[in-house]
């Protein structure tokens, strides 16, 4: 009897993860999402070394717009420079990103200064927004529920950081099941409170791929404060690695 019983509770937890399964719109098939996560990056940006010029308007109610311009140089994943090229008062001021660390370089100060990815750059664009595009390296990803955008079918994918010192703590990340393309994401704190939310648009050719080449945040917290990022001149090159060292940031 308390065999049966048992096989009875078995099938009846069976049971409910598959209906669990139907309603989230997730099967056996759909694959690792740690590998959904690197081919989102993959749409985004290059793996290998490329640049690109950025644009960055950012509105705020009451305030007039503010525009910035950095061109960046990328190596990989996991070296970066973002040189800032507007305003001309703040022409020179370069970022050096190497693996999580962060240091700017101003040239009226001698030694650069060391900066966390989640300080903010600019209007609603991290200091990581801008240096660092490793989605796959940062966090750990598990898939929350498929969801329909357009009549597309999108994986929703819960992002939690594998370590410290990331540009957010915990993010949702929508990413279309066809192309691997995302589509938009939601940046939360540690607590959980929707900090900012992001949309990846105007998808054009750009470094041997379709990539956004618009890109949206808004303040969650703050109605109509929003940045947005325009990336043109996507262009593949080949980077020396004595570029990605604090000691070349005084020469560039």
């Amino acid at each position: 009897m308390r065999f049966s019983r048992a096989w009875r509770l078995a099938g009846a937890v069976l049971a409910a993860a598959g209906i669990w399964g139907l309603a989230s719109g997730l099967t056996a098939a759909d694959p690792d999402p740690a590998e959904i996560l690197r081919k989102a990056d993959e749409a985004r940006f290059p793996q290998r070394d490329y640049e690109v010029n950025v644009t960055v308007t950012s509105t705020s109610p009451g305030r007039e717009p503010e525009v910035r311009k950095y061109q960046i140089l990328s190596k990989g994943n996991d070296r970066t420079l973002v040189m800032t090229t507007a305003p001309a008062v703040d022409r020179g001021q370069t970022l050096l990103m190497r693996e999580r660390d962060l240091w700017l370089y101003m040239p009226n100060v001698s030694q650069p200064i060391r900066l966390p990815l989640s300080q903010r750059a600019t209007g609603q664009v991290a200091n990581g927004d801008l240096a660092r595009s490793n989605f796959a390296g940062d966090y750990d990803a598990t898939i929350a529920r498929v969801e329909e955008i357009d009549g597309e079918p999108f994986w929703v994918l819960e992002l939690t950081a594998a370590q410290k010192g990331v540009t957010y703590p915990k993010l949702l990340y929508w990413v279309d099941q066809k192309s691997f393309r995302p589509s938009r994401a939601e940046f939360y704190s540690l607590s959980g409170r929707l900090l900012k939310r992001c949309r990846y648009e105007k998808y054009v050719e750009a470094g041997g791929s379709r990539r956004p080449s618009v890109v949206t945040m808004e303040d969650a917290l703050t109605e109509g404060a929003t940045s947005v990022l325009e990336y043109k001149g996507f262009r593949l090159v080949d980077l020396p690695e004595k570029m990605f060292t604090k000691e070349y940031l005084k020469k560039i």
